[in-house]
């Protein structure tokens, strides 16, 4: 991924071209987001958490962001920025000006305690 370590799902999450359910609280909007592992998924596409099963995702609000133009722009300003610091005029260039590190880290805290359904 050529340095670039993002979970592209919350990264692409609430922008109007993901079609999610938009929650006004206090004046401000946001776009419920969850993992297809979560209840919410589980109750939405498969009726509910079967018996034999439990939820793994959460369910959580994220800050709405309007259209993904900006989101994009802002991704594609960051592999220039990339390709700039490393001295690569192309993309393909990247394996070879770059070392790449590999990392297991399984655990993600992007959403920390915001789950948002008492069973995710």
């Amino acid at each position: 991924s050529s340095g670039i370590n993002a979970e592209y799902g919350g990264m692409f999450a609430g922008h109007d071209e993901g079609n999610g359910e938009v929650v006004e609280q206090d004046g401000k909007k946001f776009i419920k987001f969850y993992g297809m592992s979560s209840a919410t998924a589980m109750q939405k596409h498969a009726g509910g958490v079967a018996n034999y099963r439990t939820s793994e995702g959460k369910t959580v609000l994220i800050p709405y962001k309007g259209s993904i133009h900006n989101t994009i722009q802002d991704i594609l300003g960051g592999v220039r920025s990339c390709c700039t610091y490393v001295g690569a005029v192309k993309l393909k260039e990247l394996p070879k000006r770059t070392t790449f590190v590999r990392t297991t880290q399984q655990l993600n805290e992007v959403y920390g305690n915001k789950s948002i359904n008492k069973t995710d």
